[in-house]
């Protein structure tokens, strides 16, 4: 059905009515907006930009993280019938001014984290989520008719340049967008009803919205099938996998470097464990056999990501045959498609389950592709882009008749099939005039047991141009050498790689979709080697290598000035606080894309000691138990009898406690953090008798992380002590509801299971201090609480206990009436911009001054 602009297509979003459209994680909370709220909210920005006189043409800036309110903000510009010009949120301010400046855009939809690098401009903030109420937005007056849209009219303009460049803009109408989408709903409908079964689909969306291919499958697919789209906060492996089962994903749309990751992540864990040997056999074994025997075969790797995950849709890049086969053949689909920002994203996408091996899939009905004699690829259609933006008018990106010039070489087959084979403007000119594409030797290359990845660029050579390799090793004793040679046995004579280098740094320098910074590479090569020709050499060079990331973050985040004053400088990190450390191992992860020992990262001393951390895997270890099962109403009723029956009459009988400050609670509901000083065992259960029912009835009690595991995971020999170590871990978890919260490695985790909990409603008891003191006094509470706090954004309702001490010390068993007090304060809610360092300090006044 041919429609007039993205309005009409987007119509449907009120159909959806209560359906879930969004879920985004912001630290460790995760909030959700239903497709009914998405257009209230889009709406709402329309209205503002109205306010802001915007009209017909305008240009309008939108730059922030992944979320609904930016999805809303963009459906908002169209409702306004204005142009939007989508920003990565991690562009350079340079670069941001510029792209303000050839587009004239004086408002722009962003966070307030950013604002300071928009000058001169209205700013419309991108409002994040209320904590109490995540779909709750200001109400704001109805916005005017949109204007009336035609499939010519401008709807976006994307910058695809880097940083050093001169911005160029690529000009997309509703008609170039709409040419992508609708080819894609006629094969939806013709396989909506296999789909049932896996209803809704929730698509884990890694890309930025920035990006077309992110706003394809985030923002224009999504609508035609009901699905949930969900935001992760990081990119680290781990968690990847994590939401994936959490979140009962059903797609994860990404880059192939993070299925790169993925697939390394689950083989390191295989290692340690001490299956990789029997996951290679197995693997060999299944070769050709059907998809549900390979899912079987694999079970255990299947539930890493959740039963219902069953496929990745990968972007961006090529992704690198080894790859597409590992995942294949361990059971799931891999959907890979290819195009440009010219073609409004997507030009070919595969078969999940009919494709040739490698192929990046036939050409969307309704546009021509074409491979010429050289080799490039072109296309012509109606999704081409309109235009590159060249100041207010519109210069031509297709040929006189009609195609454009993709750059890309490729290969088509009989059935259609289209296979990349590399950028042509990188394509390396010989001396002896012959063609090599890098694509070939980093394949050589990728084949070689050592290579954890590598890019190959063309170096100057008296006018022409030598190949020249990049490599990351997997540890630092492979031999570069070697593979080389190894890899040089795999090509042609005139293909042999005779210089490379050893990237220093733990990865390469890389775009905001993942994909290596070529030039930052390209200049590195040169520098090492200049232009002199020569036998094959070895070296490294360091491009922003972890010493010079630390340097910038230091100086920029202003850490660490400590009693000795001055910024902490990589080679000495001892003075950083455990709050430091924290922000810093979450930045390293995203960064490097690995999992950190935390605590061998905690006793990092300086850059080099870090660096060695991100080059190897940490060792692996017993997983802390997360006991969800806990929450399921069953076992809630057993716990409240039991409570009932058991632990409020013993606890009654022997310390009689008398609860304080209970005036503070009147009316409150929750959620809370729930923080008191902790003096003996039984503290919980003197919180559990004191506190209001409403707040008691859906409470969860953090206890030390090693101990509990000791419980859950027993190493004693003996198996009745085995035995009973697990009916105990079972009691404590029915009875109190109790939750890992390690004290070194494995926090962060546990505070997301903590989100977790709030996000259902749940309040969690902490005991700050960490520990049970020895003299009753309060000592100085661990700074992971007031880390927590602000990430959570929910009150905290202080308690304090008194006499207990005073029960241990005297060896009593029974307390006279009146003796144990536990006093409770007035919920305390702390604004977003207090640091945690602060709360952790004002949470400790507040229980020692109860």
């Amino acid at each position: 059905m041919a429609r007039n602009s993205l309005l009409e297509y987007l119509a449907s979003l009120r159909r959806r009515g209560e359906d879930i459209a969004f879920i985004e994680q912001r630290g460790f909370r995760t909030y959700s907006c239903t497709y009914s709220e998405l257009a209230r909210r889009a709406e709402a920005y329309a209205s503002d930009l109205a306010e802001h006189q915007v009209k017909k043409g305008d240009r309008i800036l939108i730059m922030g993280d992944n979320s609904a309110n930016w999805v809303a903000a963009f459906i908002g510009c169209l409702m306004r019938g204005a142009v939007t010009v989508p920003m990565d949120r991690i562009a350079a301010p340079d670069f941001v001014r510029r792209v303000v400046v050839q587009t004239g855009a004086r408002v722009a939809f962003t966070e307030p984290a950013l604002a300071h690098i928009l000058t001169n401009m209205d700013i419309l903030p991108l409002d994040a989520p209320a904590p109490t109420s995540p779909s709750a937005q200001p109400q704001r007056p109805a916005a005017q008719a949109p204007p009336a849209l035609t499939r010519a009219d401008l709807a976006e303009i994307v910058f695809t340049s880097g940083t050093t460049a001169e911005p160029r803009g690529v000009a997309l109408s509703h008609g170039n967008l709409l040419a992508s989408i609708e080819p894609l709903e006629d094969q939806i409908r013709r396989y909506q009803r296999y789909e049932r079964p896996f209803h809704p689909l929730r698509f884990v969306v890694l890309l930025p919205l920035s990006h077309v291919f992110g706003q394809l499958l985030a923002i224009l697919i999504p609508p035609l099938l009901g699905a949930t789209v969900i935001f992760p906060d990081n990119l680290r492996p781990g968690e990847i996998l994590r939401t994936l089962r959490h979140e009962r994903a059903t797609v994860l749309v990404t880059v192939p470097r993070m299925l790169d990751s993925l697939r390394e992540t689950i083989e390191r864990e295989l290692e340690a464990e001490g299956k990789l040997e029997k996951f290679r056999s197995d693997f060999a074994a299944v070769e050709g056999k059907h998809f549900l025997r390979r899912c079987w075969t694999f079970r255990d790797l299947h539930r890493k990501t959740g039963w219902k995950f069953w496929a990745f849709i990968s972007g961006g890049a090529a992704l690198a045959a080894e790859t597409e086969t590992f995942w294949r053949r361990i059971g799931y689909a891999v959907i890979q498609g290819y195009g440009l920002t010219e073609t409004t994203s997507l030009v070919t996408v595969n078969h999940p389950f009919r494709t040739g091996k490698g192929s990046i899939g036939k050409p969307l009905p309704g546009l021509g592709v074409r491979v010429d004699s050289s080799g490039e690829v072109m296309v012509r259609g109606e999704n081409v882009a309109a235009g590159y933006w060249r100041e207010n008018e519109l210069e031509p990106v297709t040929d006189k008749e009609g195609w454009f010039h993709t750059g890309d070489v490729g290969e088509q087959d009989a059935q259609g099939n289209l296979y990349f084979r590399g950028r042509q403007k990188n394509v390396i000119v010989t001396p002896a005039g012959l063609n090599i594409y890098p694509g070939d030797l980093e394949t050589a290359l990728r084949h070689q047991a050592g290579v954890r990845d590598c890019i190959v660029v063309g170096i100057e050579n008296g006018g022409n141009a030598e190949p020249c390799a990049a490599l990351l090793l997997k540890t630092p004793r492979d031999d570069a050498a070697a593979i080389i040679q190894a890899a040089n046995s795999e090509l042609a004579d005139f293909q042999s790689i005779r210089k490379w280098l050893v990237w220093s740094e733990a990865d390469f320098p890389r775009t905001s979709t993942q994909k290596p910074a070529i030039q930052e590479i390209q200049r590195a090569a040169q520098d090492k080697f200049g232009t002199a020709a020569g036998d094959a050499a070895s070296g490294s060079h360091t491009v922003e290598g972890v010493h010079d990331w630390l340097s910038r973050f230091l100086q920029t985040r202003a850490v660490g000035t400590g009693a000795k004053g001055g910024i902490i400088q990589p080679h000495d990190l001892s003075s950083l606080t455990s709050l430091d450390r924290v922000e810093l191992a979450g930045l390293l992860e995203d960064r490097y894309q690995v999992e950190l020992d935390e605590t061998a990262f905690s006793e990092a001393k300086t850059a080099g000691e870090i660096e060695d951390l991100i080059r190897q895997p940490p060792p692996h270890q017993q997983p802390f138990p997360y006991p969800r099962w806990a929450r399921r109403w069953p076992v809630r009723w057993l716990r409240k009898i039991v409570y009932h029956l058991l632990v409020a009459p013993a606890v009654r009988l022997i310390a009689k406690p008398q609860p304080c400050g209970l005036e503070n609670l009147r009316g409150f509901q929750g959620p809370a953090i729930i923080i008191s000083n902790h003096v003996a065992d039984y503290d919980s259960g003197l919180i559990l008798a004191t506190l209001p029912s409403r707040l008691r009835r859906r409470l969860a009690i953090a206890m030390g992380g090693e101990r509990l595991r000791a419980f859950r995971h027993p190493v004693e020999k003996n198996p009745f002590t085995r035995l009973l170590r697990r009916v105990q871990y079972v009691l404590l978890v029915t009875v109190f509801d109790v939750f890992p919260l390690p004290k070194h490695a494995g926090f962060r985790e546990s505070f997301s299971y903590i989100g977790e909990l709030v996000d259902h409603s749940w309040n969690v008891l902490i005991f700050p201090e960490g520990e049970v003191t020895q003299d009753g006094q309060i000592h100085a509470f661990r700074a992971g609480i007031g880390l927590l706090v602000s990430r959570l954004g929910i009150p905290v309702v202080p308690a304090r206990m008194d006499g207990v001490h005073e029960l241990r010390k005297a060896n009593k068993r029974f307390a006279k009436a009146g003796r144990v007090r536990v006093t409770f304060g007035a919920p305390i809610r702390f604004p977003t911009d207090v640091s945690a360092a602060d709360i952790t300090h004002e949470l400790e006044n507040r229980v020692r001054a109860l």
